[in-house]
Parts: C-alpha cells; sequence; structure tokens
C-alpha cells in the first residue's frame, strides 16, 4: 500500500520545525517516511513568530535543493498558522502569543520563503478580515484551509465561497467540551459536499467509532486521513519537540504536552493508520482513497 500525507511535522526522530534542522537529518525522516511506505509528504511548520517561520520554511526549501530523497518525498510545504483562534482549546499546541490576524504582507512573505513550494495553508477563517487572505491565497494556486478555528455557519460559508477548500484534522485543534448542536465539527459535516475533511486517522485523536461516524456523515469521497505526526513517530516513549514545545510520549505513545493537558502532533504512521481504519472495516480500495489517493487530488496531484 502506498500513501501520502499532507501533515506532517517531523519524523523519525526528526522535528521538521526545529531551528537547526539539517539535510541530513531531513533525509533521515524521509528515508523513514518512503521505508513505511509514504511516498509523498507535505513538511508542515507551525506557528512562529514569522521570522522564525520563515527561517524553518527555507531549511526544508534548503534540504529538498540539496538531496534527491529529500525533493522526492517532500513535494511541498504546509503552513499552519500563525492565522489561528487563539481560544483555549481552538489555539491547540499552537503557541498562543505567537498567533496573529490574517494579513496578506505576511503571508505574502511566507509564500517567499517557500520559493513556490507551499502547497497549503491553515489559517482560522473568523481572524481572517474580509477573507482577503483566503482570496489571496486561492488566487496563488493554494489550498486553504480551515483548522484551530470556531467560524459561524455564515463565516464558513462565506469562507468557501472565497476559495476555501480543506478543512484541517476536524475534530482536534478545538476544546474537549463543544456546545451541544452548535459547534465547528456539525458546521464542517454540514458543509463536507464543499470541503475535503481530514482526520487523524491514529484511533486516538478522533476516537474509532466516532472516525466512523464522521466519514459516514461527510461521505468517504470528501475525506481524507493525515497523521500529524511529530518526531517521536516510529520512535517510542521518550521526551520529543516540535519547535521549542517540550512533548512527553508515555508508554501508550500518545504525544502530549508535559502537563498532559492537550495531545501535541501525533506520533502515528500511515502503517497504522492503515491498521486503524482496517480494524473498523474499511477495505483496500477505502484505505487507499483514504491515505493516498484523495490526499494527492486535494492538491492538484
Amino acid at each position: 500500500m502506498r500513501y501520502f500525507d499532507l501533515q506532517v511535522n517531523g519524523y523519525a526522530g526528526v522535528d521538521f520545525n526545529s531551528n537547526t534542522l539539517t539535510t541530513e537529518e531531513a533525509k533521515q525522516a524521509c528515508s523513514a517516511l518512503e521505508e513505511d511506505g509514504t511516498e509523498g509528504i507535505l513538511a508542515t511548520v507551525i506557528t512562529d513568530s514569522v521570522e522564525a517561520m520563515k527561517a524553518k520554511i527555507r531549511r526544508i526549501v534548503r534540504a529538498r535543493e540539496e538531496d534527491e530523497t529529500v525533493r522526492r518525498v517532500v513535494v511541498g510545504i504546509h503552513i499552519e498558522g500563525p492565522f489561528l483562534n487563539t481560544a483555549d482549546g481552538f489555539i491547540g499546541a499552537h503557541p498562543r502569543d505567537q498567533a496573529q490576524p490574517a494579513s496578506v504582507d505576511v503571508m505574502k512573505d511566507l509564500m517567499e520563503a517557500a520559493d513556490g513550494l507551499a502547497k497549503v495553508v491553515t489559517l482560522a477563517p473568523e481572524c481572517d478580515m474580509g477573507l482577503a487572505t483566503t482570496r489571496y491565497l486561492a488566487e496563488q494556486g493554494v489550498v486553504v484551509s480551515a483548522g484551530h478555528c470556531d467560524p459561524s455557519m455564515d463565516q464558513l460559508r462565506a469562507a468557501i465561497d472565497a476559495g476555501l477548500t480543506m478543512f484541517t484534522h476536524l475534530g482536534n485543534g478545538c476544546p474537549q467540551d463543544l456546545p451541544r448542536h452548535q459547534n465547528i465539527v456539525g458546521r464542517v459535516l454540514s458543509l463536507s459536499e464543499s470541503l475535503w475533511v481530514c482526520f487523524i486517522g491514529d484511533g486516538i485523536h478522533v476516537p474509532g467509532f466516532a472516525l466512523r461516524n464522521y466519514l459516514r456523515a461527510a461521505t468517504l469521497e470528501r475525506c481524507l486521513m493525515v497523521t500529524d505526526a511529530i518526531s517521536a513517530a516510529r520512535c517510542g516513549p521518550g521526551c520529543y519537540t516540535l519547535g521549542a514545545r517540550e512533548i512527553k510520549v508515555g508508554a501508550d505513545e500518545v504525544a502530549q504536552s508535559p502537563d498532559g493537558a492537550h495531545f501535541v502532533g501525533s506520533t502515528a504512521t500511515m502503517p497504522k493508520v492503515d491498521r486503524v481504519l482496517r480494524e473498523l472495516g474499511f477495505n483496500d480500495d477505502d484505505v487507499a482513497g483514504l491515505c493516498y489517493e484523495r490526499p494527492r487530488r486535494a492538491i492538484g496531484l
């Protein structure tokens, strides 16, 4: 089975958000991804200061230029932030003090650093005044994905009209407790005919029964899986990083903040996602669609 992953923060001990990422480290991660059947990824850079994000993006660009394995595996870059909702729960593992309202000028700086490799940008539509940044990105051919956000139904519909086409890891990047009916999960599911809906398919971030329900509600044809993997993927229990963030991985292999308050990415690999889906009753064609075909289609491959 082949896989394609739109959200990889790190892998096999390597953190793509490190301030010291080397080409050799990027190659190590990409070689491990290929060994696990993942033939392509979007290396993901999360919220930090704009200057730090630009530097991290440039390191990934340079690694692609310098190494054939990295160039083959890292098909592009997923910029997740800094235009995110700062409310508790919605901000998730992103540093709240570095999040900011959307800005076309800031986005242009990040895009320039990516040198044509930005394929997906995750932002909060309610933080994009007049949806100017959404429109700008859509005009540039970049997939705009809502995430770490809480737009109203009207805001979500307006964002779709402006060019939003995806939702990042539905069921995560939101508080544990949500209003019974008026919540972001229900809104996205109701508009799934207009969105690619991504899920972290490790059976932990979204419990299996809920994942099956969501896939049924949104329909398989609109859904795809990501790992949201961090450097701990493939490595087992221990202490890891995601940028400046410290992460604790226990015997259960769940990546959490040191205080255990919330998840910080995942330790999942695509083979694990494959196993989870099969345990839920999905077949070869279903898994291929969720883990390879639609992730590629969603970014125009």
